[in-house]
């Protein structure tokens, strides 16, 4: 597919948040809805369902890690254009999100180093902002991105 990277990557991820793709993908990013999307930045709103909640009734942090790691990808994707292997993923957790509650989701190209690109994702509570979960991701590839001097 040679669209341009942003619209390939919001493709994925609309896709992925209508079921198709890889069964546990697909459930745990279910219903996501894409706000903004521009060269190495992605928005997007999420509301927690049932199906991916813990016995508390708590977003669980295996399908957070899961949303966060897909949304870091595409955001890298609409910025480099091609598909890489995360190499470093690490996730600090906050707070938690409960069944029906609305998150904001995003992410962010914050380094590029040729070869190695870096993410920040951010989860945050819509109604007041307050910090969920912020993942950082390194993502290495065989090509050559050559926008390091863009950041």
């Amino acid at each position: 597919m040679e669209d341009n990277p942003v619209q390939s990557s919001n493709k994925w991820l609309d896709d992925l948040s209508k079921g198709l793709g890889h069964q546990l993908e697909a459930i745990t990013v279910e219903g996501l809805k894409i706000v903004k999307a521009l060269e190495g930045f992605i928005l997007c709103n999420f509301v927690v369902s049932n199906r991916i909640s813990d016995a508390d009734g708590n977003w669980h942090v295996g399908a957070m890690a899961t949303l966060i790691d897909d949304v870091g990808a595409a955001a890298i994707y609409s910025y480099g254009g091609h598909i890489k292997a995360s190499i470093d993923f690490n996730i600090s957790f906050f707070s938690t999100a409960k069944i029906q509650e609305e998150v904001e989701v995003e992410a962010k190209v914050v380094g590029d180093k040729g070869r190695i690109t870096s993410v920040i994702i951010e989860v945050r509570r819509k109604s007041n902002g307050e910090l969920i979960a912020l993942g950082k991701q390194w993502m290495a590839s065989h090509n050559n991105s050559n926008k390091a001097s863009k950041l």
